[in-house]
């Protein structure tokens, strides 16, 4: 199962001062939200969002369709059919859903044992 693009979303409660903070980790930020209150920043292959007021929780976040550089990737398994295979392999926890009826960006989120949101969250 190819889940695209990894990154970790945390849930901040101050956008600017989280921003500085892992900048001086090293991260730069791809492109420039933070007017909007969210930030996805970048070190190496490693990616964060930064997201202010958006979600209650941190969470685990795959983009079908991206690679680590937010680039297209061809081919890659929709969110649907992840959302039909996990389903299919027993996963019921699904806390929001995608509509299957549906083709392009849509999104579905889990919970895993433990209590933590995972978003698959597909932006094409």
């Amino acid at each position: 199962m190819q889940l695209g693009a990894f990154s970790v979303s945390l849930t901040v409660k101050d956008i600017a001062a989280s921003r500085a903070f892992y900048e001086k980790l090293g991260f730069t930020a791809s492109g420039d939200y933070e007017g909007q209150k969210w930030l996805i920043l970048k070190n190496g292959e490693t990616v964060i969002g930064l997201f202010e007021g958006m979600f209650e929780r941190n969470m685990l976040t795959f983009c079908p369709g991206w690679d680590q550089s937010a680039q297209s990737i061809d081919p890659f398994t929709d969110v649907r059919e992840l959302q039909a295979s996990l389903k299919a392999a027993g996963v019921d926890t699904f806390q929001t859903e995608a509509d299957a009826s549906t083709t392009g960006p849509a999104s579905f989120v889990i919970i895993d044992p433990d209590g933590n949101p995972i978003l698959v969250d597909q932006h094409r």
